[in-house]
């Protein structure tokens, strides 16, 4: 019986020694193909820019091809889906704001997706978002647009329900009791052509997606919903600043499946903090008017955690 028992110890010991050893080589032989990064926004969006932007640095990184793939809709979460499906072999990652985790499940019923539906890798930037008018648009401040939203409908964009710029005005119609017309598109370029045409009185987005029409005359930013101002727009207040109950703040980072190896995750995160750092991302970053704001897996998967809890309780 004591022979048995020591079989059945070693046996497990063995079988230890050689998970361990197989995990060992899974790192050193990661990645032995090409890598794909989900986009699960809009093709030509801010967030498809930086994913593109941290493929071509992680295949510095790792030696291999990095191929951004868009899976768009839904606000994000056909992409997180198809994420959330893949094989667990670190091969597969997406680039998305915290939107399709964090928000979209508190508020759309019979989603499968949540912090514990894939696993967060690395948190890159900071999505500041703000609130545009035309240039020829009668409001100027945002205490004049919400005067006039008192007197009459107006009518907003935002790359869809649910999503942290739609938020954000819900945050606004109830702290100054509005009742807004809210158009939803299916990214921040839909949505910033129809106020451009005069269709729509304003818009909701990523700061950064309306800032080469900011810059060219043709719109005006009038207020942000972060914490603090946008370092490339310093002039424009945010809506606390102002005295209203509104900040949504938004940041975007790498996820994987969940059951990525750990040797496989930790290579993947020293490869996006490698990416984050690099001169390449910078420049992307400053040209695109976003905030590098790298946070490492333990981190970016708390506020993770944090944001969803903080939704389901609003």
């Amino acid at each position: 019986m004591q022979t048995q028992r020591w079989r059945v110890l070693a046996g497990a010991l063995a079988g230890a020694a050689c998970l361990s050893l197989g995990m060992a080589r899974a790192d050193e032989t990661f990645p032995s193909r090409p890598l794909t990064i989900i986009n699960p926004w809009a093709a030509g969006s801010s967030t498809d820019v930086m994913a593109r932007a941290l493929a071509e640095e992680m295949h510095k990184q790792l030696g291999q091809s990095v191929v951004v793939m868009p899976r768009e809709g839904g606000s994000g979460v056909i992409g997180m889906n198809a994420l959330a499906q893949s094989a667990s072999d670190g091969l597969t990652m997406a680039f998305t704001p915290m939107t399709p985790i964090t928000i979209q499940p508190n508020y759309v019923k019979g989603l499968k997706l949540n912090p514990d539906a894939v696993q967060p890798l690395c948190g890159v930037t900071e999505n500041i978002l703000g609130v545009s008018v035309r240039a020829d648009s009668p409001y100027r401040t945002v205490r004049e647009l919400v005067a006039a939203a008192k007197e009459k409908p107006l009518s907003y964009g935002s790359p869809g329900p649910n999503s942290a710029p739609f938020l954000a005005m819900d945050q606004l119609e109830r702290d100054q009791k509005l009742k807004l017309t809210h158009v939803p598109y299916k990214g921040d370029a839909g949505s910033l052509q129809e106020l451009l045409a005069g269709r729509l009185d304003f818009v909701s987005s990523i700061a950064a997606s309306a800032a080469p029409q900011v810059r060219a005359g043709k719109l005006r930013l009038l207020a942000v919903t972060s914490e603090r101002r946008h370092p490339a727009f310093p002039e424009v207040p945010t809506f606390k600043e102002l005295g209203m109950a509104v900040q949504e703040d938004s940041f975007a980072g790498l996820f994987t499946p969940r059951g990525v190896p750990e040797p496989v995750l930790a290579k993947l995160d020293a490869a996006c903090a490698a990416a984050a750092k690099s001169q390449l991302v910078q420049q992307v970053a400053q040209r695109g008017d976003q905030v590098v704001f790298y946070q490492g897996r333990k981190q970016w998967e708390q506020r993770i955690r944090d944001e969803y809890r903080k939704q389901g309780e609003a």
